[in-house]
């Protein structure tokens, strides 16, 4: 009775929440909303007229199986700002890649923020995440990624860890960005090197796709910007894209919010205030 297989299937989570807003009486309210498994999301009181999405994994994290997924939809005229409760970990995975997928649709008129909070891979973490955006034609949106390489408040330094993310915004259907980043242990033991990480410990993204966003990436660059943080940008027909190299979470996480604040003109989403409480 005690001899067990070598190999045994762990219990995996597994989770989708959903929701929908549209204007009624010319104000954005939520039109539908579902939740399943381990992914939640909340609806915080919020002054002015864009409400605010935050998603949350209840499982604290995610490992090889796992299977997460967020879903928006934002309708014609509405602007929502959407986030995540505190930074996703990727913890190390010793039975595949942990999978998550974001995908949300805006309406002509309309504007998504999709601002989640930090990324932390663990040692021997494996992550496959695809975040995908369908423009209208008239709308616009604004999507962030902040990366750290291992926990730093445990001495861990990031050797061996896989992540495989996958970006795209189309606008009718026309894919208008599209992006995929391999971080593997190629680029851990060469981080060092000017053309991959040039040492960085964090680093993060800001894309804004909308009218005249090329536009912003001068102005953009003549701006401060946080002591240690290397910060790039680029403009060209309705898109600004922004990197963000840094040695740490924290200086990143300075950076990012005033970057998001700049082209968003609007506050950040409470949570990243807040240290992930309401």
């Amino acid at each position: 009775m005690f001899d067990l297989p070598q190999s045994q299937t762990l219990q995996r989570s597994k989770g989708r929440a959903f929701a929908a807003f549209g204007l009624r009486q010319g104000r954005a309210r939520l039109v539908d909303l579902a939740q399943a498994g381990s992914a939640k999301l909340m609806l915080p009181r919020v002054q002015g007229d864009v409400p605010e999405v935050v998603f949350l994994n209840t499982s604290g994290g995610l490992t090889g199986g796992d299977r997460l997924r967020f879903d928006l939809t934002v309708g014609e005229g509405v602007r929502l700002s959407a986030s995540t409760q505190t930074a996703e970990r990727a913890y190390a995975s010793t039975q595949g890649a942990a999978q998550m997928h974001i995908h949300a649709t805006v309406g002509a008129g309309g504007r998504l923020d999709w601002l989640p909070q930090e990324t932390i891979l663990y040692q021997s973490s494996n992550l496959q995440r695809r975040t995908e955006i369908d423009l209208a034609d008239t709308a616009a949106c604004m999507t962030c990624e902040s990366l750290v390489l291992g926990r730093a408040a445990m001495g861990e330094v990031l050797t061996h860890a896989r992540l495989h993310d996958h970006r795209m915004i189309r606008r009718a259907g026309r894919p208008v960005w599209s992006e995929t980043f391999l971080l593997g242990d190629a680029v851990l033991h060469h981080r060092d090197s000017p053309a991959l990480l040039a040492g960085a410990n964090a680093l993060g993204l800001v894309a804004l796709v909308a009218q005249g966003a090329e536009d912003a990436a001068a102005p953009l660059l003549a701006q401060a910007s946080v002591a240690d943080a290397q910060v790039a940008a680029s403009g060209w027909d309705g898109r600004c894209l922004v990197r963000v190299l840094a040695p740490d979470g924290l200086t990143l996480r300075k950076q990012m919010a005033q970057i998001i604040k700049t082209l968003s003109a609007r506050p950040l989403p409470r949570v990243w205030l807040s240290g992930g409480t309401l």
